[in-house]
């Protein structure tokens, strides 16, 4: 399952696919991918440094 955030307010989900309207912002929304593919994030699942605001 693939980690996203919402490019507007930073709500973050797992889904295999994203959502065409945000669940928290109720906006129609880009989600970015913030899954970790490299070791220094491993064990958490996601990207912290991807999407912050």
């Amino acid at each position: 399952m693939t980690s996203w955030i919402c490019d507007k307010c930073g709500y973050k989900l797992n889904a295999d696919t994203p959502p065409e309207e945000c669940p928290s912002c109720k906006n129609k929304c880009s989600f970015v991918d913030n899954s970790c593919y490299t070791p220094d994030c491993t064990g958490k699942g996601n990207d912290p440094r991807i999407g912050n605001k």
